[in-house]
């Protein structure tokens, strides 16, 4: 069946709690079952999500967004890994973005492992922890053990990293990343300032300060650190804003979008950078 674009969908009433059971209209307006839920994007998903709430009254609580989420991630991510060809997925952005929570979720829609680059440098350092490191041998040596991290890993087929904040801001690592797909969680600073408030900054030797209100030590931290690694984040093959996401689903804020959310979005976002890949390549061909 070919993919659909902006389909009319109606639920049957007696949906699977496995499969939902979808109908959808094609473009000529031909009633066609069985419409595949992971060839929709994040707007008709919302729609999806509307009339599945509706139609299943006997669902309680998150269960009915969560058929929908868990449904999308398995086709959608079977989808994108038979077009990876093995590469790795490499997740940037801020502190606080995410990617170590939507990276897990990434690696089980794509049957892929995850690794946390942080995690893997304290293990091969023999420190308990990043900030342990920046305390006892400072920054540059945790620098220089995240690049040769980051080369190792690219070497690796199959696996979603999710990177440390400042990894991008040296370019031999974006060399490395490059391997694989590199994907950045764009997350408005304000919603950055507000987790790592509300969780403290003894993790993050780079915003650590002794004293005073902690949003505002997290805020003024990240703008100053943002300012000097936007133009890097740029770099990226694949950007998923947050706002942009929380938008499309009608959301209020940011926080509102669970981890699936994001993680289907980054989904589709990778499909389009492969689809325009394979354009590029038919087109170079050509020449």
């Amino acid at each position: 069946m070919k993919t659909m674009c902006s389909p009319v969908l109606q639920i049957n009433a007696a949906v699977s709690l496995e499969k939902p059971t979808v109908h959808g209209f094609n473009p000529k307006g031909k009633k066609e079952d069985g419409l595949l839920v992971a060839n929709l994007n994040s707007k008709s998903r919302k729609k999806f999500n509307l009339v599945l709430s509706n139609s299943l009254k006997e669902c309680n609580g998150n269960s009915c967004a969560s058929l929908d989420g868990n449904w999308f991630l398995k086709h959608k991510g079977k989808e994108v890994a038979s077009c990876l060809n093995d590469r790795c997925i490499f997740l940037v952005g801020m502190m606080g973005s995410g990617k170590t929570t939507v990276g897990k979720v990434l690696s089980e829609a794509l049957g892929y492992s995850f690794v946390d680059s942080d995690k893997y440098v304290e293990q091969v350092v023999g420190a308990a922890s990043v900030t342990e490191i920046f305390n006892e041998w400072g920054e540059a040596y945790f620098r220089d053990n995240e690049s040769e991290a980051l080369r190792t890993l690219s070497l690796m087929p199959q696996q979603v990293v999710a990177t440390g904040g400042g990894a991008v801001i040296r370019p031999i690592n974006w060399v490395y990343m490059k391997q694989g797909i590199t994907v950045y969680l764009n997350v408005p600073l304000d919603a950055l300032a507000r987790r790592i408030a509300a969780v403290g900054t003894d993790s993050r030797p780079l915003l650590h300060f002794d004293s005073g209100d902690p949003y505002i030590k997290a805020f003024m931290g990240l703008f100053t650190m943002s300012k000097k690694r936007s133009d890097s984040y740029s770099n990226a093959d694949v950007t998923v804003s947050l706002l942009d996401l929380a938008d499309s689903l009608a959301l209020e804020d940011v926080s509102d979008l669970t981890p699936a959310d994001i993680a289907a979005e980054v989904l589709v976002e990778i499909e389009k950078y492969i689809s325009g890949e394979n354009k590029r390549r038919c087109l170079c061909l050509r020449c």
